[in-house]
């Protein structure tokens, strides 16, 4: 009887104070693999990355592909952080340097239709007894993001099952590398018994010894690299007769003394190279508070960023975004993603009259609220929402909205700028429901500043 192993990583997220122990995990069991003569194959399942990090920052990713080369990876998915957080130009080379194939079935070029260079729709591995083991990759699909990044995103039962019809005549185990979340990955098992194994992610769920469903069995390793997947596959005539799997706490794994500075060696190499980029020079701060009269709210001249990039008169958004001030004097891209670290979009958002006051009446019934309400995800890489600020709408004497002075009219259109965070957390549905959505492509929010200041704040 054969036993074939499945070690993953999956949404590190550019957590790497995991990272030294995780590396040397893979590396110990690939090399008992191979003096044992058995089949270990080292799998991540997408979010490796993430822009929080400043070296992934200061990298566009490439230094996650150098790292993840020295865990010996043999097959990786991407998360929404690699699809959605780059633009289509550095994800087209986010994996040039890469020792381990990519796949990918659900994303296709949306100018050419055509396949990414960097990753094969699915792949084929032969263990060391001849079992032909055949792997697909999936991402979750975000349509709404990934087509103006130039990508288009298929559905899962857009491209499943014609992935399962071409790959099922060529391998006797399938393995599905899943970066759709569990409850899809559920479905999935129900609809596919075929799927001997789902290794999932996105969701961040901690399956310590895994859920079976139907014929399949689904794992889940949690987040930000604390634990390590390990799945174990019994073959016997080339068809799986026992599977199971664990998930292996990281935390108890054995630490050497160079782990620690290993680890914050990542963090300043990020920062020194962003504190290498020049952007401008401020006279004076701008401020997170209610600045004095010889000074700027850095909120205000984010407003009047985005308002100039969109080309719109109106603009909002949530204090909480801004974590710290600018200070006087030069401002490098390292301040901005301190200040910044989201990897959020700019949307135009055009709105009827009647929807935008109810948008902005919800804004204020909510507002006390949110001013202190933690958030966590979509994006949003703070601690609490803050306050709403507006550019270009306020209140009169009666309590009624003044759109740039005039009062609103519940039969015309009105658009205005902000974040893509807004669509996704669940405080104003109006927007997603009612709202005609252009999203802006490829700046981040941090990068949009920054470019508004390289041009009004120029260094002299």
């Amino acid at each position: 009887m054969e036993e074939i192993r499945l070690i993953n990583t999956n949404d590190l997220h550019s957590h790497f104070e995991n990272w030294p122990k995780i590396r040397r995990y893979f590396n110990q069991q690939q090399e008992k693999s191979e003096i044992e003569g058995l089949t270990t194959i080292s799998i991540d399942l997408g979010d490796f990355s993430d822009r929080v990090h400043p070296l992934t920052e200061a990298t566009d990713g490439q230094a996650n592909t150098l790292l993840m080369n020295q865990a010996n990876y043999d097959l990786v998915t991407i998360g929404n952080n690699e699809g959605i957080g780059n633009s289509q130009k550095d994800l087209n080379r986010l994996y040039d340097k890469a020792e381990f194939t990519v796949i990918l079935g659900n994303v296709r070029d949306i100018k050419t239709g055509k396949q990414p260079h960097w990753a094969k729709r699915y792949d084929i591995i032969k263990s060391k007894e001849g079992t032909r083991l055949g792997f697909i990759g999936l991402t979750a699909p975000y349509p709404l993001t990934y087509n103006p990044s130039g990508w288009d995103i298929l559905e899962i039962e857009e491209s499943l099952p014609s992935l399962l019809a071409e790959l099922t005549p060529q391998v006797d185990v399938i393995i599905l590398l899943s970066h759709l979340g569990l409850p899809s990955d559920r479905e999935i098992a129900e609809k596919h018994p075929e799927i001997s194994v789902i290794l999932g992610a996105h969701t961040h769920h901690l399956l310590e010894k895994g859920e079976v469903v139907g014929e399949t069995l689904i794992t889940g390793a949690g987040k930000f690299g604390r634990y390590i997947g390990d799945t174990r596959l019994k073959i016997e005539g080339k068809q799986v007769v026992a599977k199971e799997t664990f998930a292996i706490p990281v935390a108890a794994l054995p630490e050497i003394e160079s782990d620690e500075s290993e680890i914050k060696e990542y963090w300043q190499e990020g920062e020194v190279k962003l504190s290498e980029i020049r952007l401008a020079n401020l006279k004076e701060p701008l401020k997170l508070t209610e600045p004095n009269e010889c000074q700027e709210m850095l909120v205000s001249v984010c407003l009047e960023a985005i308002k100039e990039e969109a080309n719109t008169e109106v603009a909002l958004l949530n204090t909480g975004l801004f974590l710290e001030e600018l200070a006087s004097g030069e401002v490098t891209a390292l301040m901005l993603h301190r200040c910044l670290p989201h990897p959020m979009h700019l949307v135009r958002v055009t709105l009827e009259g009647a929807d935008l006051l109810e948008f902005l009446n919800s804004i204020e019934a909510q507002r006390t609220q949110l001013k202190e309400h933690p958030i966590v995800g979509m994006g949003f890489r703070g601690k609490v929402f803050g306050e709403i600020i507006y550019s270009g709408i306020e209140k009169n004497n009666e309590g009624k909205f003044l759109w740039l002075g005039k009062e609103i009219d519940p039969n015309k259109n009105y658009s205005f700028t902000t974040v893509d965070h807004l669509l996704f957390i669940k405080y104003f549905p109006v927007l997603m429901a009612k709202g005609e959505i252009d999203f802006l492509f490829p700046a981040f929010l941090r990068q949009v500043l920054g470019q508004y200041l390289e041009t009004h704040y120029s260094i002299e």
